[in-house]
């Protein structure tokens, strides 16, 4: 696994290093610091470099280069994710800001950190709140130690993602599914790719150590219960968070699960059948033979309710290079040709739901010595739909279980974004 762990400054001196295995050592750096530090190969190569039959996967905060050194064939993601861990740590103990000063006044505190998050390379528990509890620098009283059995339920991985003790005045629960609509139409108009990917976002604020059950409209579900009329969707695939217990869904696809105080992510997934798209759009392009005009005409359909409105809309209409002006006809918001981005972009700031617009633009172009045929890249569509799901996904119910039988608030809500979303013309 990880051989050592160095952290570099913008000079590519070692400011602290921590050694776990005994093949490599400190003058490997000297490698990292001529062949990428001195190269100037961040930002525009792979983070993985091999050197000298030596592995170095390293990431980037401000000017400091955060690195890992191995000479055996490891997972690069899980040493990523474990540097992008460590930096989330440092972040939680010594600010966001963190710099190299930071760093140097806080030597003893990240060389323990160092410790209890890698063990032989071997990486192990990294939550914040875990390792604030038997890390004794800083504000942490003695008397604030945990008993020595909760200390090894913390540390074994029981329930280290929330602690015991938790008291709030409204025990409330906010859900957000967010969706992302990714969708590529041909000339013809035929679908080429269409997916919704979402994620379900939730900030707890309940007391003691509750149990939720949470429940989605999926349609394995629904069907083996029989008692919704509505149709279910078909989630393709899903990611949970780790406080999840994988065991109850695999068996009988029940979201149960503790979850932790504040904001996280309990859930991710992609559905792939039967999305509704908030928008149709309907290109035509007429390129006269003198190459001298182009007319473009767009009709764009909301096919979401009436009840509803989509914010922050953009529609950037791609035109030729040589594109001298163009004369821009609409409905509402605002239009107007762009040089830069070659385009025409067209601005609206609430789009009501059924609504239908017309853009038209009359496009002069600049005569040029070798005429080349326009490309036509695709119209882009940006926007934002409050409590609408491209993939008909929502939320059945959730239900919280604890000792004390105390009420809860639920409040969910919905937004469907555009990914990405462009139409061939």
């Amino acid at each position: 696994m990880i051989s050592m762990i160095m952290v570099l400054n913008q000079k590519g001196d070692i400011m602290i290093s921590r050694q776990y295995r005994d093949d490599v050592g400190r003058a490997s750096a000297d490698s990292f610091r001529l062949q990428v530090v001195a190269a100037k190969e961040t930002g525009t190569a792979a983070p993985v470099k091999r050197i000298e039959n030596c592995s170095f996967l390293y990431t980037r905060h401000l000017n400091m280069y955060f690195v890992a050194l191995t000479r055996s064939n490891v997972n690069p993601a899980l040493v990523l994710e474990y540097l992008f861990q460590l930096i989330r740590i440092l972040k939680a103990y010594l600010g966001e800001d963190f710099d190299e000063t930071a760093m140097r006044n806080n030597m003893t505190l990240i060389y323990e950190l160092m410790d209890e998050t890698m063990d032989f390379g071997y990486p192990q528990n990294c939550a914040v709140d875990v390792l604030r509890l038997y890390i004794n620098l800083g504000t942490t009283r003695p008397q604030d130690e945990p008993e020595p059995s909760q200390l090894t339920s913390q540390i074994t991985g029981a329930i280290d993602w929330r602690r015991e003790g938790i008291r709030h005045k409204k025990n409330e629960v906010y859900i957000d599914v967010l969706e992302s609509v990714n969708l590529l139409l041909s000339t013809t108009g035929s679908v080429l790719r269409n997916e919704v990917t979402g994620a379900v976002q939730m900030n707890t604020k309940l007391t003691g150590m509750p149990e939720c059950k949470f429940g989605l409209n999926d349609k394995l579900v629904i069907d083996k219960e029989k008692e919704d009329r509505k149709p279910g969707v078909e989630i393709d695939d899903c990611t949970f968070h780790r406080c999840v217990r994988l065991g109850k869904f695999d068996a009988d696809r029940t979201i149960t699960f503790i979850p932790p105080d504040g904001e996280f992510e309990l859930m991710r997934y992609r559905v792939t059948d039967n999305i509704n798209l908030p928008f149709r759009i309907i290109p035509a392009v007429q390129e006269e033979p003198s190459l001298t005009k182009v007319s473009i005409n767009l009709k764009v359909i909301a096919n979401f309710s009436d009840q509803l409105f989509a914010t922050h809309v953009v529609i950037k209409i791609p035109v030729p290079k040589n594109t001298s002006k163009a004369k821009i006809k609409h409905s509402f918001g605002r239009a107007k040709y762009e040089p830069e981005q070659q385009a025409i972009v067209w601005r609206v700031k609430r789009f009501a739901g059924k609504a239908e617009c017309i853009i038209n633009a009359e496009v002069d172009l600049m005569p040029t010595v070798r005429p080349k045929p326009w490309t036509r890249p695709p119209i882009l569509v940006e926007f934002q739909v409050p409590m609408f799901t491209a993939s008909g996904v929502h939320v059945r119910f959730l239900r919280v279980y604890d000792k004390s039988g105390y009420h809860t608030n639920r409040w969910v809500r919905y937004i469907t974004k555009a990914g990405s979303y462009q139409v061939r013309f």
